[in-house]
Parts: C-alpha cells; sequence; structure tokens
C-alpha cells in the first residue's frame, strides 16, 4: 500500500470536502470530495493487480479483495465522516475491495437487472448495514450512483425479488415485463429518487439496505473495459454496525 500514499505519507486528504445529501429517509447519502491524497497511486497499483470474477455475489465484473489494512483506515474515515449521519454507534467490521464493472449487458442475469440491496452479515445484533463507493476513474460520463424506492405492493416486490434468484432470463423477462440490461432510471418496479454523479476521487457512503445501482454509462466506448486505467474502477466498501440509541 505505499504506493498508494502521498509524498507526506498519506492516505487521505486531511482537508476534504464533505457534504450531505437528503434520500428522503432517515439516512442520507454521505459525499466527500478529493478524498484520498494520492488517488493516481491507487490506479497505478490496480493496474498491476489480477481481478477476478466474484464467487458468492452477483457483481457484474471483476474484483480484488483488499487487505485488512486497508479496510482499517477506510473504517476510520468512514466513522469519522458518515457512520453519525448513517445512524451507526459503533463499526463491528469492514469489508473492502476494488471492483470494474466489465459484463456486456446481454449477458446479465435477473438479479443484475435491476438495483439492489447490501447485506453482508447475518449478525443479529448488527442492525445496520452502510455501504460506501469510490470513482476511480476520470470519465465522470461512466457512471456514478442511483437510489430507488419501490412502486409496487409489498408481496409483488418480494415475489419478483425472489424470482430474480430463481428464474432463468426469458422466464423471469416474460414474468414481470423487463429485459436484460443495467438499470437505467426508473421501471416498473422502481422509482429513482435521487442520483451522486461520478467524480474524480469522490467517495459516497450510504444505508446499504435502501435500494441503489451503478449507472452505468455505456455510451462510452471504454464503459467495460477491464484495465484499471481505462475502465469504470471502484472502491467499493461494505460496513457492519451497532445502530445508535433512539
Amino acid at each position: 500500500m505505499d504506493s498508494w500514499l502521498d509524498e507526506q505519507g498519506r492516505l487521505f486528504n486531511p482537508r476534504p470536502r464533505v457534504r450531505v445529501l437528503p434520500l428522503g429517509t432517515d439516512r442520507p447519502c454521505v459525499i466527500v470530495d478529493d478524498v484520498l491524497a494520492n488517488p493516481q497511486g491507487v490506479v497505478d497499483w490496480a493496474a498491476g493487480q489480477r481481478f477476478v470474477e466474484p464467487v458468492g455475489y452477483p457483481y457484474p465484473g471483476l474484483v480484488l479483495d483488499l487487505p485488512q489494512d486497508a479496510a482499517r483506515r477506510v473504517t476510520d474515515l468512514f466513522d469519522q465522516h458518515a457512520r453519525g449521519h448513517l445512524g451507526g454507534r459503533r463499526t463491528l467490521g469492514t469489508t473492502l475491495r476494488l471492483a470494474m464493472v466489465t459484463t456486456p449487458p446481454r449477458h446479465l442475469d435477473p438479479r443484475q437487472w435491476q438495483c439492489h440491496r447490501d447485506r453482508v452479515s447475518n449478525d443479529p445484533a448488527a442492525a445496520l448495514y452502510a455501504a460506501s463507493v469510490l470513482y476511480l476513474f476520470q470519465d465522470a460520463l461512466l457512471g456514478g450512483t442511483s437510489f430507488y424506492r419501490p412502486r409496487r405492493s409489498e408481496p409483488e416486490m418480494n415475489r419478483m425479488l425472489v424470482d430474480c434468484h430463481q428464474l432463468d432470463a426469458k422466464a423471469f423477462g416474460e414474468r414481470h415485463g423487463l429485459r436484460a440490461g443495467y438499470m437505467d432510471g426508473s421501471n416498473a418496479y422502481f422509482e429513482r429518487v435521487a442520483s451522486v454523479p461520478a467524480a474524480w476521487n469522490r467517495m459516497i457512503f450510504y444505508d446499504g439496505g435502501m435500494f441503489h445501482s451503478g449507472d452505468i454509462g455505456l455510451d462510452r466506448p471504454h464503459s467495460l473495459d477491464a484495465d484499471p486505467r481505462g475502465g469504470r474502477l471502484t472502491m467499493n466498501g461494505f460496513f457492519t454496525c451497532k445502530p445508535a440509541a433512539r
């Protein structure tokens, strides 16, 4: 991780720009701009690593798990700038990885056709699951992140969410009137309520239990590039927290 640091040995910019974006719920999105002291160092390091296909979760591309030392540092940043806004009292664990969207739309499975919620622990005492995305690409048109709320009744939503795990693409599309592709705004099941544009060296934190999705800018020639120096490289974090007392 030494190559991630700036000339003063810092991972994070000591004076980032922090703002809070309301999402219409009791938990907002926290936006931290200019977060890393040497973001290009992370990109250059990533270009020399071997990304792999994910195992056990449906990310549409390639991933690289990061060491616990990096996760601890990002946890400190989360605790300082975001945990309180998201209703957390104590951070119990963090998972951190680099990720690149590389899957063509026609190859997505039904779980990947729509927004999703993050869950990284079955611990019944950990009621808050927060997440983060750090954009490590220069071309903002590769896409930021959008947040959604359900448009259908709870039974209808549950049926669709179960079916996307159990049905093949043809059967799922015919039953629910959806087609293969990255989510691009509202559809019959979800309404987009807010979006955060991508920006170089911008990190966002949000409630992982809220439906969300990356905005994948497929009109860009390098949108699905597997090279970290040109594609949609992000650093994705997942935080399990004790909730604050109400």
